[in-house]
């Protein structure tokens, strides 16, 4: 079968990566075109468009955009029809994809949706276009099933992918070998994670550096985003002791006493891993205020999320400031109450995700209904 995919974002290319890769294994016919990244390309995708070139965030970098994101519209409804694929996967991304939903169906190419957007944050309304437009939704969040089910929509939760990358048997090299690997030195690490996006990166790592010289004892290491060039992480770095190490995130978390990251897919890496972590996050101040009457939730990060209660501490918008990030950093650096409960609520969460295998299953499940009479 022929399958079209369109992720754009970094998790979004792991992620659908890994669902390739399944349905590779188990479709011996397939073939795959994407919008994506470099780990779909590697799984045998042809690459249409990579999702540093999709990549706006806030209402009014989108806004600044529009030309660009229209343009990309139309070409990937073009590009869509001449591929004529027998289903599109669309994985998050919900701007894009939820008009990309549509067009599809209005087109005869069954819809498949992998990675829930966050209706259950905000927009929930959009639940009534999923439901016309979307054949079968495939979510990684537990409490999903529950929400769609309040909207009378059946959802398919088979356990959370990053479960499969990130185990007991991943491959991490020694500290001393990672320390002289990457030129670092004997010091305990405090890893930071300011995201994926240009715009994102900037406004982030500022903050995170801001509290370097409170930590002496400590080096600071950036896990930098492989579609991001060195150069751009220099021009925020001159001046400072501050390090770069790219493509080695998970390694780089583990060996971390703590990590600085940025709200998202990361804080769930960082937690499935084990290192204490704080959330941290800070976006234009006018995106800001109106995210903030639209969104329905109490936390930010995944993991909170999952959890249904603060496990991991959230330092948003004006909160994050150079004392708070202070003291939230040394409270989880001393072994004691703050930093036990972090890790004793990391044992909930895994529990509540389910066990691995989940792109093998959500592969299976795609096949099934793709094939059914």
């Amino acid at each position: 079968m022929r399958y079209y995919l369109i992720a754009g974002e970094a998790s979004g290319d792991l992620h659908a990566s890994n669902v390739i890769r399944e349905l590779a294994k188990q479709d011996q016919g397939a073939t795959f075109r994407c919008w994506g990244g470099d780990l779909m390309e590697c799984e045998g995708a042809e690459l249409v468009k990579h999702y540093r070139d999709l990549a706006f965030m806030g209402f009014l970098e989108v806004v600044s955009q529009l030309p660009t994101i229209l343009n990309n519209f139309r070409f990937c409804e073009k590009d869509l029809l001449a591929y004529r694929p027998d289903v599109l996967i669309l994985v998050d991304y919900p701007g894009f994809n939820l008009r990309m939903a549509r067009f599809a169906k209005q087109h005869g190419i069954r819809v498949f949706y992998y990675i829930s957007p966050q209706l259950w944050a905000w927009h929930a309304s959009r639940v009534k276009t999923i439901k016309k437009w979307v054949d079968h939704m495939f979510v990684i969040l537990p409490f999903e099933q529950a929400f769609y089910a309040g909207y009378d929509y059946k959802v398919d939760f088979q356990g959370h992918p990053l479960l499969d990358v990130i185990n007991e048997e991943m491959q991490v090299p020694g500290r001393t070998e990672f320390l002289e690997m990457n030129r670092l030195p004997d010091l305990p690490v405090i890893a930071l994670l300011p995201g994926s996006r240009k715009m994102e990166i900037e406004k982030m790592l500022k903050i995170m550096i801001s509290v370097r010289p409170s930590f002496p004892g400590f080096q600071f290491v950036i896990a930098g985003a492989p579609s991001i060039g060195q150069d751009f992480y220099a021009g925020i770095l001159k001046g400072t002791d501050i390090r770069l190490v790219t493509g080695q995130t998970y390694h780089l978390l583990s060996h971390s006493v703590i990590a600085l990251v940025t709200s998202g897919t990361a804080t769930l890496e960082t937690a499935l891993i084990g290192i204490p972590q704080v959330v941290c996050y800070r976006g234009n101040i006018f995106s800001y205020m109106i995210a903030r009457r639209l969104v329905k939730v109490k936390f930010i990060s995944l993991v909170n999320l999952i959890c249904g209660k603060m496990v991991v501490p959230e330092l948003i918008q004006q909160e994050l400031n150079h004392k708070n990030l202070v003291g939230t950093m040394g409270s989880l650096l001393v072994p004691g109450s703050a930093r036990d409960a972090v890790l004793e609520g990391y044992h909930e969460l895994k529990h509540k995700l389910g066990g691995r295998g989940a792109s093998s299953r959500v592969a299976r499940l795609m096949i099934q209904y793709l094939t059914k009479k």
